[in-house]
């Protein structure tokens, strides 16, 4: 009796390290999977061309262009926007700047660095750091803080803020700062 108690005891004694071994193997986790955020597809030398019933309303170039799940594209390496008249056939605005974004649902491109816009027929440019550009609206704005520098064929404005229709025809300082003169624009260095 007595060595059957012993058996018993030294089963169990197995039986409890064998479960203390088994508990301290560590159990395989299945694998998180990745989630992707970066770019679908990334396209060199673009040139897109968007027109309606015909007639060409905008051409933009850039060196490169990635496009993300939800349709947004990213200009990492500059981009140009080039507005037509109405019948397609002049341009009558370009915008351009060292980055871009479009946001696809809100028909928005933001652009950053060094932005400029140039009204072709009536020789005026807008100098800013960072500018939006609403296709939908037909406008083309920055921030209300954002310095702005317009210079025209007699004249250089400068000041915060700006609106303007989208081929820069028509546009509004926010807040005027100061109108100078070319001359006095050269000799300020403004």
């Amino acid at each position: 009796m007595l060595l059957l108690s012993y058996r018993c005891l030294a089963a169990g004694a197995l039986l409890a390290t064998l479960q203390l071994v088994a508990g301290c193997e560590k159990k395989e986790e299945a694998a998180k999977p990745v989630l992707y955020q970066g770019p679908l597809v990334e396209t060199t030398n673009v040139e897109t061309l968007v027109s309606d019933s015909a007639r060409l309303q905008l051409r933009l170039t850039a060196p490169l262009e990635q496009q993300y799940e939800n349709g947004d594209m990213l200009y990492r390496k500059s981009v140009k926007v080039q507005v037509y008249d109405k019948p397609g056939k002049i341009v009558v605005n370009t915008i351009q700047g060292k980055f871009g974004k479009l946001d696809k649902n809100k028909q928005l491109y933001t652009m950053r660095g060094d932005v400029q816009v140039a009204n072709v027929p009536q020789q005026q440019t807008l100098k800013t750091e960072e500018l939006f550009y609403d296709k939908l609206k037909h406008k083309i704005y920055t921030d209300v803080k954002m310095a702005v520098r317009v210079q025209t064929p007699t004249e250089v404005l400068t000041g915060e803020g700006l609106e303007a229709n989208e081929d820069f025809s028509r546009y509004r300082i926010l807040k005027p700062i100061g109108t100078f003169t070319l001359n006095q624009a050269k000799e300020q260095g403004i």
